[in-house]
């Protein structure tokens, strides 16, 4: 199997081999022919954590696996019990969200929500991107949950998963439907994308930003349209980011840029470069992750990064373990989203620095919850006394 540049992963993997830190290297996976997989971003169906046996397509000595279709995406239907997920994590500012999909087709190979396909027996590699679940009923039960009389409104987060505006979201909506719901009941909602299709809902959005009810974050990895197409291959240009953020902006519609994730040896170097064109384009809030790679993601991401760019990715896997204690992914409160040591602590500097001297503001757009009103659920007699 030959990767990009015309490496074979023995020659890739030999490179590399003169470290004696074994989580420098992965073992070869069962990866997926170049053709088949065009226009995705991982590079194997590695099996999950739950399962018991991992499969490999195996050239029969026929030429079966040439004549195989290239992946497609599948759409499969979830009907969850509840649409709001809440969470009571102290590293992020909301305590409730929700994601209409589960899987993205934008293939960003560091998205660290790919692990969670394992919960549905599928690869979190090419089947995070290919196979897809859409929520069907999401806002009907949206509307049942914000009708509930405890219910107490604050700020729903809505992508911090997965992308509510991926490709599928034109034909199915489900973002849409749920934008109209919270609209209606003056509800405050925070959305973080990278799909320009988020403008489609400009008509929702612009109302809810004047009441001081909605806000949006573009984020951009990289301004380099060569670069994103490796990283996140279905997902829109960094040109067409910026004219979001300028659209948003323009029309009354707070927007954030975050540069995530900062990718050691990767995109590291275009940090004040990012900030500097959102801030141009309108964008008056900043934010940075660092590189996360929980789970399946550490060798999704070690492969890619090998065979995409071989002579940086010991030093890169190498800073990327600086910033976790030693390992390559710590968990820990306080440190997973921008990490420790002094590669993380330059990385932090550097973003605070740029985005002072640029002109972002220090503090986040709080939205109101107090002109909430929550949805009339069936009949309404009473109402009038």
């Amino acid at each position: 199997m030959l990767y990009r540049g015309g490496f074979s992963w023995e020659h890739v993997m030999s490179r590399l081999a003169i470290s004696p830190d074994p989580q420098l290297a992965v073992p070869p996976g069962p990866l997926v022919d170049a053709e088949r997989r065009r226009g995705r971003g991982a590079l194997s169906k590695r099996s999950g954590r739950f399962e018991k046996e991992a499969r490999e397509e195996i050239d029969d000595g026929w030429g079966s696996l040439d004549s195989l279709d290239a992946l497609k995406t599948n759409i499969h239907v979830e009907k969850p019990r509840a649409i709001v997920t809440r969470n009571d994590s102290p590293d992020i500012s909301f305590d409730r969200s929700i994601n209409p999909y589960r899987g993205c087709e934008h293939g960003c190979v560091y998205c660290f929500a790919r692990p969670t396909h394992a919960y549905m027996g599928l690869s979190p590699g090419l089947d995070f991107e290919t196979e897809l679940f859409v929520k069907e009923g999401a806002a009907q039960l949206l509307e049942r949950e914000l009708s509930a009389p405890r219910y107490v409104p604050k700020t729903i987060a809505i992508g911090t998963n997965t992308d509510p505006y991926q490709p599928i979201e034109r034909r199915h909506r489900v973002m849409r439907s749920i934008l109209e719901i919270l609209a209606r009941a003056k509800h405050p909602v925070a959305i973080v994308t990278k799909s320009a299709l988020v403008l489609r809902d400009l008509d929702l959005l612009a109302p809810m930003a004047e009441q001081g009810l909605a806000k949006v974050a573009i984020s951009v990895t990289t301004l380099d349209p060569g670069l994103a197409r490796i990283m996140e291959p279905r997902a829109a240009t960094p040109a067409r980011r910026i004219e979001a953020i300028e659209k948003l902006a323009a029309a009354g519609v707070p927007v954030a840029v975050m540069t995530a994730p900062v990718i050691p040896a990767v995109n590291d170097d275009e940090i004040e470069a990012i900030l500097t064109r959102a801030h141009a384009a309108g964008a008056r809030e900043a934010g940075y992750v660092m590189l996360r790679l929980p789970l399946e993601l550490r060798d999704l991401f070690s492969e890619w990064l090998v065979a995409n760019f071989p002579d940086k990715a010991r030093r890169a896997l190498s800073l990327v373990r600086s910033t976790r204690g030693g390992k390559i992914y710590d968990s820990t409160f306080g440190k997973r989203m921008t990490g420790e040591g002094p590669y993380a602590w330059m990385v932090g500097r550097r973003f605070e620095i740029a985005a002072k001297r640029i002109g972002f503001g220090q503090s986040q757009t709080k939205l109101r919850a107090d002109l909430f009103e929550p949805p009339r659920r069936g009949p309404q007699q009473l109402a009038l006394f």
